[in-house]
């Protein structure tokens, strides 16, 4: 089970299906992020975390994040970021590589993560939204 951290709950109503959504959502790349951090370092991850995405929010291509944690285990972590990225490609390209806002954090992670973090690319289904 996992816990919303930063951001507030919304109840959601009805859905609109893929071709309903507007272009904006169905061409933004979305995907999730899980980390399994060591207990000691915990507090440095979320710091880091923290730094990482207030910078990352300024990017232009940016659109929003979600961070999460696991209700039952608090070393475990998701994030849920969406970009006006084309593709995993691209984002790599433009977003990962020559950002020094990014550069301790990616050293870090090694070291504090107590396994690999694991990407996954999701492709939207549906929408609800609150009415």
């Amino acid at each position: 089970m996992m816990v919303l951290v930063n951001i507030t709950a919304r109840r959601y109503g009805t859905v609109n299906t893929v071709s309903e959504r507007s272009n904006t959502m169905s061409q933004d790349l979305v995907f999730t992020v899980e980390f399994n951090i060591k207990p000691h370092a915990r507090e440095a991850f979320l710091a880091s975390l923290t730094q990482l995405v207030t910078a990352m929010a300024t990017e232009e291509t940016f659109v929003s994040t979600y961070l999460h944690q696991d209700a039952e285990d608090a070393n475990k972590f998701l994030i849920y970021e969406r970009w006006s990225e084309p593709s995993m490609d691209a984002f790599m390209e433009n977003q990962l590589r020559g950002k020094a806002y990014r550069d301790e954090y990616e050293a870090q992670l090694p070291d504090w993560s107590a396994s690999p973090r694991k990407i996954s690319v999701l492709r939207p289904l549906g929408l609800w939204q609150s009415q």
